[in-house]
């Protein structure tokens, strides 16, 4: 015989809802003189929703059919069943082995008859309405709560204490800043990942090491981040046409949040599916100096840690189209390349000065056209207007919105963007080299088009700056 226990939420995680109805069960068993072999056991599991699927309860269906146990004990028919039809599977079994035995601690149902069924089949169609009213008053509580600005509960996202979800953690914060200026400056959401893995950080889901990629670009991108509320999935709006702020501390400014969010569906747009990944600090900047073909980085197989080899040369290849005469290690030229690019940033920046953060012209724009929406709607509530006349006037308005708030997403991106790549006139060499390869080859190329390499000729091949020709932006 095997007992089937079921808790929908368990809170706490201290099991003991399911542990009650295991002792009740065990009990009916005893009285029935059946011998219980194995208990399955959903704890925190609901068998309401569609898309949840009961391991234990497969696995007792499973071992129903094929005759390793010979009937099932639970505390109640919906621990069972949610949804009519996992109650059809199981009398389907019912159906096939006659001969099997069926209890539950607070009712007296028999899967072997039909009235046992009929009865059964009205329980369950009960339970479901039950669950779809308890289903349709919580999401109108979390929509209520959702306009007020509050939280509707669950984990704290990232970002903000576990203990109040309404305070930022600053840890995270600043990981979360840190990440999004790196989006900003070129480098990989793969390659933040990657960092956040390294220095655990982030949260990643029980029963993993590591988020998926979109799971790290989601907390970059958050709405929450500037203070947004969100209802399944998308900004949560109110009557006035304005997004509904939320009572938790933001991490980001709007224009912040706004010049990440558009950095990202750029680079969708315009590399779906291909990876930007880098291993060599001048590879396709790099030229060579006789056919001017790009010069690839290329690993040396022989080299070993601590060996005195280098580890890569870059090498013009017949394979992509050059002359395969010209090649250099490696090590050198990215050292000589570096030190002169953050030499030509300080004086940049030593003559330049800081440079002065510019607002957006026309948001005073965008605000009227939100208004003008809003008193619109308005307009038609109170009956001043048709609904006819509402839906004529409407679409314009909303094309003007959301064209004004692309170009304002995009003007912080620009801004920002230069923000991002600009911040490097104080680094040191050994620090720029400690950042991602993308944000490094951002910075070589905002002052360089190109690298030259030339060749060495005959003799003796010791490293030659001489023989390395940066080309400058003009």
């Amino acid at each position: 015989m095997g007992i089937y226990t079921r808790i929908s939420r368990d809170d706490e995680g201290d099991a003991l809802g399911v542990a009650r109805q295991r002792e009740d069960c065990e009990r009916l068993a005893d009285l029935r003189s059946w011998q219980a072999v194995k208990v399955y056991e959903d704890n925190d599991v609901s068998a309401f929703k569609r898309n949840v699927v009961r391991d234990e309860f497969e696995l007792m269906l499973k071992d129903l059919r094929a005759g390793l146990i010979n009937g099932v004990v639970a505390y109640d028919l919906d621990r069972l069943a949610r949804q009519p039809r996992d109650l059809e599977r199981l009398i389907e079994i019912f159906d096939e082995r006659p001969r099997l035995e069926f209890a539950t601690v607070t009712n007296d149902i028999n899967l072997a008859t039909p009235d046992g069924r009929t009865m059964a089949r009205v329980m369950v169609a009960f339970a479901n309405k039950s669950s779809h009213d308890t289903s349709r008053r919580i999401k109108r509580k979390h929509l209520e709560l959702a306009q007020q600005g509050k939280s509707t509960g669950g984990q704290a996202p990232y970002g903000w204490r576990k203990d109040d979800r309404n305070k930022i953690d600053p840890e995270a914060a600043r990981a979360i800043r840190q990440a999004q200026r790196d989006v900003l400056a070129g480098v990989r959401i793969g390659t933040i990942r990657t960092r956040w893995q390294e220095q655990g950080l982030g949260n990643p889901r029980a029963g993993t090491k590591r988020m998926a990629h979109h799971h790290v670009e989601q907390i970059l991108t958050s709405p929450r981040l500037v203070g947004y509320q969100t209802y399944h999935g998308g900004i949560l709006f109110g009557e006035d046409g304005q997004p509904v702020i939320g009572e938790w501390e933001p991490i980001n400014t709007i224009e912040e949040w706004e010049a990440v969010c558009e950095v990202i569906a750029e680079r969708k747009r315009k590399d779906p599916g291909r990876s930007l990944a880098r291993r060599y600090l001048l590879s396709g900047i790099a030229r060579c100096g006789l056919c001017k073909n790009k010069i690839r980085g290329q690993a040396n197989r022989k080299w070993q840690p601590g060996s005195k080899a280098t580890k890569y040369t870059y090498q013009c290849s017949v394979v992509n189209g050059g002359c395969g005469k010209v090649g250099r290690v490696g090590e050198p030229v990215d050292r000589l390349v570096a030190r002169l690019v953050l030499k030509e940033q300080r004086e940049k920046a030593a003559a330049s000065g800081t440079p002065v953060e510019q607002r957006w012209p026309r948001e005073k724009e965008l605000g009227d056209v939100i208004n003008d929406i809003a008193q619109l709607v308005e307009a038609e509530k109170s009956k001043q207007i048709t609904v006819s006349t509402l839906l004529q006037l409407l679409p314009p308005k909303e094309r003007l919105r959301d064209e004004l708030r692309l170009e304002r997403s995009r003007f912080y991106k620009e801004q920002k963007v230069e923000q991002a790549k600009g911040r490097f006139g104080d680094l040191t060499e050994d620090e720029f080299f400690d950042l991602p390869i993308e944000r490094q080859q951002e910075i070589i190329l905002h002052s360089l088009s190109a690298v030259i390499i030339n060749p060495t000729g005959r003799g003796k091949r010791i490293f030659d700056p001489d023989l390395i020709d940066p080309v400058w932006r003009e």
